[in-house]
């Protein structure tokens, strides 16, 4: 089963490596970009087939090593 761990600053976190971005793309001539948040995603194949499990397993992971829930959101996808 494969799954999807993606991670993200919460809002009012400033996100110095986001703006970085930011004024890279428009140095590189991208218009139209009015800002850019950076953020995380794992990708995660699991072993098993309940898809409820593998969720709640990952929120586990989550909150104790993928995200610093201080300053970060995630969000926890099963693929299938």
């Amino acid at each position: 089963m494969k799954a999807r761990v993606t991670v993200t600053l919460k809002s009012g976190v400033l996100d110095p490596q986001g703006k970085a971005i930011e004024g890279a793309l428009r140095s590189l001539g991208v218009d139209g970009v009015a800002s850019v948040r950076q953020g995380k995603v794992f990708d995660i194949e699991l072993e098993g087939g309940d898809p409820k499990k593998a969720e709640a397993l990952l929120n586990q992971a989550a909150d104790k090593l993928l995200a610093n829930t201080v300053i970060e959101n995630y969000r926890v996808e099963v693929i299938g």
